[in-house]
């Protein structure tokens, strides 16, 4: 850790596959990078940093992750687990889920505000609750949702590059000032990729398609984030502030689309999509840069966006206790390449979404390699193995059903302790519209890759 406080920049994509650079997110996986896409800036970035290859955002959609990532805490225990509206006409009634931060939640942008920290929140806010400055931002785009995006198109698509001017123009101003600071850029991208430039359009229309990703437009728009996330590094070396800034890139969910009940996945491939509990819909891009750590390194433990919480106030020295129920822990130790488990109020990882979108309500855990999966609709199980199955392809439910059954209960337990909205029983499902959670949801069926499959509209 530096000697003085250190500047801290999150750097947010939206809807973006783990395998959705042109760097891989596991050594020894070649499906774990693009074979279409291409980020030589982010493929440089992650060689001067720490790639996480088991990172994993909170939700498998946007806001819920948001609010996670601000709050420190699991988007079960928040209440907020999903951004589109409900679906109806199913099995089950969807768990509720409210739309606006709570003027009582404590986020640490406002505990770094109060230790001396500026802070600024750039892009997509989708958090409602009065906009980022009301939540410990002093400066900010205000109260954005996805639709904020839509006119900007090139040369400033999604207002990529919009947003990395106000970053180096705020950067600049807390130099001057000697001020540390905090800096969130959450892009819009990859949302909108009819928005792209049209010379990186024609750049992948004229590119033979991989087997992985096929869509150019959805190529075009990773290709203008990648330029505006190299302009937004450039500034940072610019203004020398390179060796006493963390950086650390990640996306609010997984990208592509569609979920089934599991094991779809090729062996070098992640199941599922946005919207589901599979892997690909919560395991994302996970890379840090910033002093101590080593460049071109991994780290294979299981962390998650709301660690963050703790992790940014140790670094910001902020002497005030932190929240109670905060779920998340410090990855500073991991960072400077000490194997030590991270230290969180339990040691597995809880993802819930009682909803249907890519597929149907479920809710799961991961400890240490091993993940349960729990389907709502018929109170169903699958136990995977990641370690030698990150494609969750090989059910182990019937094989280990000790460890199957001490995972449920423990999940179980989980949603309890935390107070999760549960979804219900349906007395009068529409027999035109209902699922089995063998076929999932309406929104999966027919479901593609890269962004070109149906997705319900969020807020």
């Amino acid at each position: 850790m530096p000697s003085v406080r250190p500047n801290i920049v999150l750097l947010l994509s939206d809807d973006q596959d783990w395998n959705g650079l042109s760097t891989r997110m596991h050594p020894d996986m070649p499906g774990s990078r693009s074979d279409y896409y291409e980020t030589p800036r982010l493929a440089a970035f992650a060689a001067q940093g720490m790639r996480f290859s088991n990172g994993y955002a909170p939700a498998p959609v946007c806001s819920p992750t948001r609010i996670s990532l601000l709050t420190g805490m699991t988007s079960a225990r928040l209440g907020w687990t999903k951004a589109a509206p409900p679906e109806s006409g199913h099995k089950l009634i969807e768990g509720s889920s409210r739309k606006s931060i709570l003027d009582e939640e404590t986020t640490f942008p406002e505990l770094l505000h109060r230790a001396g920290y500026a802070s600024a929140h750039f892009g997509k806010w989708h958090l409602a609750g009065g906009g980022p400055e009301h939540h410990g931002f002093d400066v900010s785009d205000g109260d954005t949702g996805n639709r904020d995006a839509d006119p900007f198109t090139d040369p400033n698509p999604v207002d990529i590059f919009g947003m990395t001017d106000r970053a180096k123009s705020f950067m600049a101003t807390q130099l001057k000032a000697g001020r540390p600071f905090y800096l969130q850029m959450s892009y819009h991208a990859l949302h909108r990729p009819e928005n792209a430039m049209k010379s990186s359009l024609a750049r992948f229309e004229d590119k033979p398609t991989g087997r992985i990703h096929r869509d150019p437009a959805r190529a075009a728009i990773t290709y203008d984030l990648d330029t505006g996330v190299g302009r937004l590094l450039d500034a940072i070396h610019d203004l020398g502030l390179e060796k006493n800034t963390y950086v650390i890139y990640m996306a609010d969910n997984g990208g592509g689309g569609g979920g089934g009940k599991g094991g779809s996945g090729s062996a070098d491939r992640l199941h599922g999509g946005k919207g589901t509990l599979g892997e690909g819909g919560i395991r994302v891009p996970f890379i840090v840069r910033g002093p101590g750590v080593v460049p071109d390194s991994w780290c294979h433990q299981p962390v998650v966006g709301y660690d963050w919480f703790p992790t940014f106030c140790g670094w910001a020295g902020v002497k005030e206790k932190l929240p109670e129920k905060i779920d998340g822990g410090d990855l500073s130790r991991l960072l400077l390449g000490k194997d030590t488990p991270v230290q969180r109020r339990d040691t597995c990882l809880l993802f819930h979404f009682p909803h249907y979108q890519g597929d149907t309500p479920q809710s799961s855990l991961r400890e240490g390699d091993l993940k349960l999966v729990l389907f709502h609709e018929d109170n169903s199980r699958k136990l995977y193995d990641l370690a030698k199955d990150p494609s969750e392809r090989h059910d182990l439910s019937e094989a280990r059903k000790e460890d199957a059954g001490r995972l449920e209960a423990k999940l179980r337990a989980r949603l309890a302790e935390a107070a999760a909205k549960m979804p219900s029983p349906n007395p009068t499902p529409d027999a035109s519209g209902a699922t089995d959670s063998r076929k999932g949801s309406k929104a999966a069926k027919g479901g593609k890759r890269d962004g070109k499959q149906a997705e319900p509209s969020e807020p």
